[in-house]
């Protein structure tokens, strides 16, 4: 193993139940002119709004808002930035899902600039380098999913035929602060929370078994998916004690942002990608379907082409991780695959077909899946096998 290795800029972070409190001192460091970027009603809704939004009238803290109900595209931040270029904002709040954190980072990053975000997306446009200044951001995650809080990079869409999912990405546009406060989960129904877990455990397992992973990476990763092993299914279930799980669940939801951030991911990201852009299937659900598949198929052609490289082992290791049987590799990597199986089944994870995606799609988004995720996939995949992972799902 080698101990050589590169960490990237990460935010400072606050994590723990009850630390939204500490927010509107956070904010006021900045300054006294907020723009805050939620989802479209739920937190705006809750009582965590209104006493956060208390706290800032007592530091005569002022806000404009913004709710973003999907998926952000490049035309909302576009609008967004065009409306509220020169606005003396001292930071960007971003407080919701990786759709609102994603909007509000992007927003921050060309709010000074004030030119579009097509100039700076990757492999779409012209790709100009990204020369600032960025608002000061701060990322306030109310699921477990994501980890943009820990992210450079502001994923956007384009829907529908000749649609995109993109990055702008940029080391300046990392979060300031990472406000983690596990309360804010307590309202996610189970449904978000089966697919923004898998999204996370897929982010852990694609960062440990990437060909960029480090002691570094490996340790956050491991540390993450133990708490997805004890938490995510009772969670789900109603099983338990739920603030630890929720704790734990968004405890993994961070440490997956630190990892992709630094390592990159694999093969379920880089499907999950033309997926999101051609059809109306949420990230986590793409995630959470391919998974299993994506194992399996990678186990399948580590085994024929690399049977001596270190991925095998690492894939067994994960699997007596998530079994918690100190099995031998032969019997780790079968009953890791028993596992990621098990878990898609009782977390009812939807199939690819269910949001439109039929036989005849398979070619297309085949030859759309080679973005930067597939890069550090642990074994090129060809044609043919990502065909067969993608119709195993249909």
């Amino acid at each position: 193993m080698s101990f050589s290795f590169n960490i990237a800029r990460l935010p400072r972070i606050e994590f723990g139940p009850g630390c939204l409190s500490k927010l509107p001192d956070i904010a006021h460091r900045h300054g006294r002119q907020m723009l805050i970027v939620t989802g479209a009603r739920s937190f705006l809704d809750s009582q965590h709004w209104h006493a956060l939004a208390a706290g800032f009238r007592e530091r005569a803290i002022k806000w404009h808002s913004i709710q973003i109900g999907d998926e952000p595209s490049p035309e909302l931040v576009d609008d967004a930035v065009r409306s509220l270029h020169g606005t003396a904002f001292d930071a960007v709040i971003g407080i919701g899902g990786g759709s609102a954190l994603d909007a509000a980072k992007a927003i921050a990053g060309l709010l000074k600039p004030g030119n579009s975000v097509m100039d700076h997306l990757e492999g779409v446009g012209p790709e100009l380098p990204y020369r600032g200044p960025a608002t000061p951001f701060i990322a306030v995650p109310t699921t477990a999913g994501t980890g943009s809080e820990a992210t450079k990079n502001a994923v956007l869409s384009r829907h529908g035929e000749g649609g995109f999912k993109k990055s702008f990405r940029d080391d300046r546009l990392v979060a300031e602060w990472a406000v983690v406060d596990p309360d804010l989960l307590a309202s996610c129904p189970p449904a978000i929370i089966a697919a923004n877990g898998m999204d996370a455990f897929t982010q852990l397992l694609e960062s440990y078994l990437s060909t960029r992973a480090n002691p570094f990476t490996d340790a956050l990763a491991l540390s993450g998916m133990e708490a997805v092993r004890d938490s995510l299914l009772p969670w789900f279930e109603g099983r338990g004690d739920a603030t630890g799980q929720r704790s734990r669940m968004a405890y993994a939801a961070l440490l997956s942002g630190i990892t992709l951030a630094q390592v990159g991911l694999g093969s379920v990201h880089g499907l999950a990608a033309p997926l999101g852009a051609f059809f109306p299937i949420p990230h986590g659900v793409a995630c959470g379907t391919l998974v299993a598949g994506a194992t399996r198929t990678n186990i399948a052609a580590l085994q024929e082409r690399a049977p001596d490289g270190p991925a095998l082992g690492r894939y067994a290791t994960v699997g007596r991780l998530l079994t918690g049987q100190p099995q031998p590799d032969a019997a780790s990597l079968p009953a890791l695959l028993e596992v990621l199986d098990d878990w898609t089944r009782r977390l009812d994870i939807a199939r690819l077909a269910s949001y439109g995606v039929s036989e005849g799609d398979i070619p297309r988004i085949v030859a759309n899946s080679r973005g930067s995720s597939m890069k550090t996939n642990p074994v090129v995949l060809n044609d043919d096998e990502i065909a067969r992972l993608l119709r195993s799902r249909l």
